[in-house]
């Protein structure tokens, strides 16, 4: 007997070799999709009927900072150094563990309910963040801020705390937690200790997240400081592969994209944040052409201001056909693979696609609504017409998070008045 059937669905499964189903089942049994078809023979504990709804692969969110979701709305419409010098920087300075912990299951609350299941995310206190990701279901992949900022004291301080958090959460949440080393930027880190870094993590078997060339700023610094911009002094130490995680990417050179092919560099772009931020427009269609695996994220809600990857989908696609004067750059379909498939193999997780043997992280998207109808191609409106609040039921490893629109592992009223709270004494303590 199976775990959960999910009947009478169109199902979208990003797979290649299976395509689409007009009306599908789906059979989920200890964590993992165990069968795909127009019906099935099988009964199961619990049978959802998704009949006038679309089951897709769970979208996966490559760049969070999710306790910044406190910051939301708090520092707005300014340029990029008075955003971060004189209000993010402050305002994280006086930061506590509890308010990393509120703010990052105010996150996951969200991204429960805006279909993203997995996430990828760098920050302080981490514990914190881990135990919001435990406790609300979802699958991610974490890392703690290192930045030396050329202080060897605070960088070997901060590589003790990343390497101690790697080796405590490694596997955690029966699995759903990842592990990885979380460099800042090549301009907050000396490229020797970025080396170190690198060698920490190939001794763990971790992965590696950072932010990379996300302003002309940092290319300028980088160029005046080394003589060549992040992504060279990068390759140059021996820091690329296929585990790392590069956020932003957005001054990149043809030399550079080069460079991010051939290593097999995982690039998380940001398109809504890059915009509010005015950082630039990432070359994604270039790094798509190259074959770099380009995956999508949010950013942080100070600098978004929400992790709905919906809408992140829908303002990439837009934002590179202005950008290349191409129509047909970043069709829908494609988008909905640099939010699945793309993004699950950055992360090296066993999702992304709906296919037998693979965990069973998906979602449901009701299509019953006015700005859904009607309906010429579901993968089109997923990207251009649909909004995460489409998403009626959302499932993770096997387990229902959401239900017909009802959170089942979170007291979702606590959450929200808890994180309000919490962010009206941050507030307050930095005025103070």
């Amino acid at each position: 007997m199976a775990d959960i059937i999910i009947k009478n669905a169109y199902v979208l499964t990003m797979d290649p070799d299976a395509g689409d189903l007009k009306n599908g089942t789906i059979l989920i049994e200890d964590g993992k999709i165990t069968e795909i078809g127009e019906k099935t023979k099988e009964s199961a504990e619990t049978v959802i009927d998704a009949k006038g709804s679309l089951v897709m692969p769970g979208l996966v969110n490559t760049h969070t900072h999710a306790s910044m979701s406190l910051f939301r709305g708090y520092a707005d419409d300014l340029q990029l150094a008075e955003w971060l010098e004189n209000n993010i920087w402050p305002a994280e300075a006086q930061l506590r563990a509890e308010d990393v912990y509120k703010g990052s299951l105010l996150a996951c609350l969200e991204m429960i309910r805006s279909g993203t299941t997995s996430f990828a995310d760098m920050y302080f206190f981490m514990d914190e963040t881990a135990k919001a990701v435990e406790e609300s279901g979802l699958r991610a992949s974490l890392s703690h801020g290192l930045i030396e900022l050329w202080n060897e004291e605070k960088g070997e301080s901060d590589l003790k705390e990343g390497k101690r958090f790697v080796r405590a959460w490694q596997g955690a949440a029966d699995g759903r937690i990842k592990t990885m080393y979380g460099p800042h930027a090549p301009n907050t880190c000396s490229d020797e200790y970025l080396a170190k870094v690198k060698e920490e993590a190939r001794k763990d078997g971790a992965g590696i997240h950072i932010h990379v060339l996300e302003t002309e700023a940092e290319l300028n610094a980088m160029k005046e400081r080394y003589g060549k911009c992040s992504v060279h002094l990068l390759d140059d130490i021996g820091f690329f592969g296929p585990d790392v995680l590069a956020a932003h990417c957005v001054w990149l050179s043809d030399g550079d994209i080069e460079i991010l092919s051939k290593k097999g560099v995982n690039v998380s772009h940001n398109p809504v944040s890059n915009m509010k931020l005015a950082s630039g427009i990432a070359p994604v269609y270039k790094m798509l052409e190259k074959g770099v695996n380009v995956t999508l994220g949010t950013d942080g809600c100070a600098s978004n201001n929400n992790l709905d990857l919906f809408e992140e989908m829908k303002s990439a696609a837009l934002l590179h056909k202005v950008n290349t004067g191409n129509p047909a750059a970043l069709p829908a379909r494609q988008v909905l693979g640099l939010a699945t498939v793309n993004g699950a193999k950055a992360l090296g997780t066993e999702t992304g696609m709906l296919k037998a043997g693979k965990k069973a992280d998906l979602i449901i998207v009701d299509m019953k609504k006015p700005h859904l109808i009607p309906c010429f191609d579901l993968a089109s409106h997923l990207v251009y017409s649909a909004r995460g609040s489409d998403v009626r039921t959302t499932i993770v490893d096997g387990k229902v998070l959401m239900d017909d629109y009802r959170v089942l592992v979170l007291d979702e009223q606590k959450v929200i008045e808890e994180a309000q709270k919490a962010a009206e004494e941050l507030v307050a303590r930095i005025k103070a």
